[in-house]
């Protein structure tokens, strides 16, 4: 079963990106645009205290007539997060993204914050593990003389 360490160890970039809770949504998009990310943790006096997502942005920001510059981000990030194990499974990061409606999972071990998953992440994962078995599949029909 392939787990969070996996995903974790096989990413190019581990960069987690954040903003202090008192900065402006709009420093926040910034970063993310500069990264190409979807997502920025949010601290305050060096510890986590909630995620912003394009999805805040969008509904919790510009849907309710907010102006990013002027929008801090504690009234617009996400306060919950729902957290996640280095020994996670692929299978239980999708059904946790799945029932949550959520796309990203910060990895925790113990009280310290370790990585970031994304449903991008969990995404490949699972289908190189459905390639993979869709190859046994296949060696093991041919192996056998099996022909159609």
């Amino acid at each position: 079963m392939t787990t969070v360490r996996k995903l974790l160890e096989a990413k190019e970039f581990a960069t987690n990106y954040s903003v202090e809770s008192n900065q402006s949504a709009l420093d926040a998009i910034k970063v993310m645009a500069d990264a190409h990310i979807g997502a920025v943790l949010v601290t305050e006096k060096g510890k986590i205290v909630g995620i912003y997502t394009e999805r805040d942005y969008l509904y919790k920001g510009e849907a309710l007539g907010r102006v990013a510059k002027d929008t801090v981000i504690k009234d617009v990030m996400t306060p919950k997060m729902i957290n996640v194990t280095l020994d996670t499974t692929v299978e239980q990061c999708m059904a946790l993204m799945k029932q949550y409606k959520i796309r990203h999972l910060p990895v925790v071990e113990g009280e310290q914050f370790v990585g970031l998953v994304s449903m991008r992440d969990v995404m490949v994962a699972a289908i190189e593990i459905k390639e993979s078995e869709i190859r046994g599949l296949e060696n093991y029909i041919l192996g056998s003389g099996f022909q159609s």
